[in-house]
């Protein structure tokens, strides 16, 4: 059976490459590997993320969801030199490279982990995520429905979705949940549209 980004512990040979890309208006040489997400570059969903955000918080706790060998995660460690960021993923190979590619970029204000290595009470002043679509629409919802509300008063998520992969359900979803389980804590609305990708923001005003 092979491997999908979403598998903990890939079984294929780990065989690191190195890639050349662009992150924060630089270019950076990153290793790369077999068993996570997008390992040959940086996924277009990604790269309108990257693209079309505003810019992150400066400071405070920064979370990118579903980090893989981590493009966002280095990117707003890049631009936010004083905050302290967060890759989150399931899968220890991307979890591993991600820690390599800080270390290799001088970036110490990194942390790569799961989700069980985040202090429960800490709050988010910004989150990017390109979210896992593929891992289905129930474990795609539980995992919005547990980091999301984690954003800190002021905070603002972007989440970029594809939109033949159902981001206008998602964002309609989002709307119904987090009305229904945060009334008026939460607006969300469609911020940009770029190349057949949605960009979703989720704000805690």
């Amino acid at each position: 059976m092979s491997d999908h980004y979403f598998t903990a512990e890939p079984a294929s040979p780990e065989q690191r490459r190195t890639l050349t890309v662009r992150l924060a208006d630089r270019r950076f040489d990153v290793h790369t590997a077999p068993g996570i997400f997008s390992p040959h570059r940086v996924d277009q969903g990604t790269a309108v993320l990257l693209a079309e955000a505003p810019p992150p918080s400066p400071t405070g706790h920064l979370l990118d969801l579903g980090c893989g060998w981590g493009p966002i995660t280095l990117t707003l460690a890049l631009r936010s030199p004083e905050a302290k960021v967060w890759g989150v993923d399931v899968n220890q190979r991307a979890l591993a490279l991600l820690r390599d590619n800080a270390a290799d970029l001088g970036l110490t204000n990194v942390t790569a982990g799961t989700a069980q290595d985040v202090p429960a009470d800490l709050a988010f002043d910004t989150i990017w995520s390109n979210p896992p679509i593929r891992v289905g629409k129930q474990v795609l919802h539980e995992l919005l429905r547990t980091w999301l509300p984690r954003l800190a008063a002021g905070g603002t998520a972007y989440l970029v979705v594809q939109r033949n992969l159902g981001s206008d359900s998602l964002q309609r979803w989002l709307t119904q949940e987090l009305e229904a389980t945060h009334r008026g804590e939460f607006a969300v609305r469609r911020y940009t549209s770029v190349k057949g990708y949605r960009l979703l923001e989720v704000a805690r005003p």
